[in-house]
This record gives C-alpha cells, structure tokens and sequence, in this order.
C-alpha cells in the first residue's frame, strides 16, 4: 500500500466507528475539497451509500457555482441532504456585506449560530426532497449527537489541536484543554450523556495528499478551484464577499499538485484568501464556539 492507500484506510475505519458507535450522526459538506473527499470515502466506507445525512449550512452568500454543485452531487449520489441557515439574521441584514457587522461577527451568525441550531434542531431547516426535486422544511427537531467534519490538521493552527473524536458541550463549545490522548491508534468513543462530539476522519491529511486522492480516484469538485482562463483560481472556498481567488494557472488537480510539490505556495497561507481568519482572534475564536 502507499500513503494514500493507508491514510484511506484509516479514515474509512473512523468512518465506521462513528457510524457504529454514535447515534444521530450527521456529516458536515462545505462544498469544498476536504469535505467532497470525505464525502468521497463515506461512499467507499459503506459500498456507495451515505447512511447519515449530509449538513450544509448556506450562509445566502455562497459563490452560486457551489450551490449547483452541492444540488448536482446531491442528486446524482442519492444524498440525504440537509441545509441550515439563519434565516433572522439575513432578514435583519446582520451581516457583513451589509455593513453592521464585521466579518468575524458575520461569521458567527452565518454560520456558528447556524451550525448549532442546525444541529439541536431548533433552526431553520431544509431536507432535498429527492421525489419532488427540491427542498422542503425539515419540522423534525431531531438534534445531532455527532458529526463527521473534514478537518485537517495541517490546514490551520487551531485545527492541529483537534482528536480524531473531539467532545464538544451541549452548547457546542470546544475546551481546547480538555481533549483525550489518541496514542497508537486508540480512540476514546465513550463520552458522558450530553455530549456533543466532532470526528475528524482526515485529521492527518495534507492539502497535497487530498489532491493526489482527488487525482487518484477522479472525484468531481466544484471548477472554482481551477483557473478558468483570467490566471486565478481559488484555494479555499467560502462566502463571496470574505472569500479571494490566488494567482494560479492551475487547471486540473494535477496541476495543483505540481504547484505543491515545486514550492509555488510553500510561502502561501492555505486560508489566505479567507479575509475573516485575520480578525478579532482569529480561527480559533470562531471554532471554540462551534465554527467549524
């Protein structure tokens, strides 16, 4: 086997044991490259079936092209698809764009508070309707107890504290300085009643190792990550107005591999084009609250 063989095996195993060991599991799909990935090896963990629903949380200002890419995979792959969103905070234009509040603020209504009351169930909800071709309101109020992330430690400083299974509170806040040991491959699964728990199935891969597993197995991603003739692509995908394209003429994954490995980015920032990551804290602020 080769690195890429072992690190899918190893995520195809949490995978399972999530999927085993938790109940009102659910798995977070941003729309970008980690998360399709991890989308990719739930399909190849459960022999083409997804058998948790997938949690989008649409902040109203998403680039348009990850929004048909999200409906197209959702209904070509048969998803379980659900999206949340803050519906309050777009009619009262608490956001950014809209200058009362700063990114991070933004962020924390767009998509913390979103997040969390997608997930206790008390938000505004919508569930793919596969027979009708669209979205209906999920009145279900059925909370999630976990969820399946595609974070990577490599990609930004906080997230290189997370565990493969990171407990949460009821509220969904992160204690940084009460996470388990995971030392040769053991794995704390037994958390008290109330826990709120994030699994991290790509925990140790790399921004190179997802797109030579992009290349590898041929797996679909929105075109945004590839320079569409103006000499920019985007590296890391969010909201339009927080989020900046990099000079690239990358137009497949493996020429963003070549990037890479020749060094092109090595002085770079992954996230650099995420304009709310370099205010009021940072990342990580965001995260112990519940950002993703």
């Amino acid at each position: 086997m080769d690195h890429l063989d072992l690190l899918e095996n190893t995520s195809v195993y949490i995978l399972r044991e999530a999927y085993a060991g938790f109940k009102e599991l659910g798995m977070l799909w941003s729309i970008g490259k980690d998360s399709t990935v991890l989308l990719w090896l739930a399909r190849k963990a459960f022999f083409g079936h997804v058998p948790f629903p997938l949690i989008h949380i649409d902040t109203g200002y998403k680039i348009p092209e990850m929004i048909e890419y999200r409906d197209q995979l959702t209904r070509e792959w048969g998803l379980t698809m659900i999206v949340g969103q803050n519906e309050e905070a777009l009619a009262a234009k608490e956001t950014f764009p809209d200058g009362k509040l700063s990114r991070t603020q933004c962020c924390a209504a767009l998509k913390t508070s979103a997040l969390r009351a997608t997930l206790n169930g008390t938000g505004s909800r919508y569930r793919f309707d596969h027979a009708t071709d669209r979205y209906e309101r999920d009145t279900s109020g059925t909370p999630f107890t976990g969820v399946i992330a595609g974070v990577r430690a490599d990609e930004e400083g906080s997230r290189s504290k997370e565990r493969y299974f990171s407990p949460r509170d009821q509220r969904n806040d992160w204690n940084i300085g009460d996470q388990p040991p995971e030392f040769w491959n053991q794995y704390k699964t037994e958390f008290a009643p109330g826990t709120h728990l994030r699994i991290h199935p790509l925990l140790d891969w790399t921004e190179l190792n997802i797109w030579e597993y992009i290349e590898r197995e041929s797996i679909p991603t929105v075109s945004l990550y590839y320079d569409q003739g103006d000499g920019k692509r985007y590296r890391s995908l969010g909201c339009a107005p927080c989020t900046f394209p990099i000079e690239s003429t990358a137009k497949n994954p493996s020429d963003i591999i070549e990037e890479l490995r020749g060094g092109q980015l090595r002085n770079v920032a992954e996230r650099s084009g995420r304009a709310q990551d370099a205010e009021d804290g940072g990342l990580e602020t965001l995260r112990k609250s519940g950002y993703m």
